[in-house]
């Protein structure tokens, strides 16, 4: 099992949409780098913990933890037309872009800032300390648990517990 962080605007998506979803699932899609398109594509593999940051947003910081269900498959939002994320250059054949789906899990206690992981000397290998801005970035368990601790849930497996101190 790995640990990933993917990053959404609150505004377009958030950790309550992936509760609100049906199943509690969906599809991630519209991702647009291909460095996290290749994490996604190579990397990401069901059972994996996801925490959902919200960026561009009042508060930013890791929001709640999902986990992957399904991996990667064509993303179809680069063949719509009608979507933001459409591309003339992907086919069906050769599609550029995929998503994975994500099962909401819980929302965390309280917010992890962006400013609290900065500062938290414990966490030492997360790009968004050096300032990373991919849109999925891979997290070590070292830093996930530390996180997850500073949101006050624990991760042991799929199972996600709720700790106060």
């Amino acid at each position: 099992m790995a640990y990933w962080l993917f990053k959404t605007e609150p505004d377009a998506f958030s950790i309550a949409d992936l509760k609100n979803a049906p199943q509690q699932t969906t599809q991630w899609e519209g991702v647009r780098n291909y460095q996290a398109r290749n994490f996604m594509r190579d990397k990401v593999k069901v059972g994996d913990q996801v925490m959902i940051y919200h960026s561009s947003c009042k508060h930013i910081g890791v929001a709640g933890l999902a986990t992957v269900t399904r991996e990667a498959y064509s993303d179809p939002t680069q063949f719509d037309l009608s979507s933001d994320y459409f591309d003339a250059k992907a086919t069906v054949d050769s599609p550029r872009w995929m998503v994975v789906d994500v099962t909401y899990q819980q929302h965390l206690n309280k917010l992890v800032s962006l400013k609290a992981i900065k500062e938290n000397d414990a966490i030492t290998d997360i790009a968004l300390k050096k300032g990373g801005r991919l849109s999925i970035m891979p997290v070590t368990k070292n830093d996930w648990d530390e996180i997850t601790r500073m949101g006050q849930a624990v991760s042991d497996k799929l199972q996600i517990k709720t700790e106060r101190p």
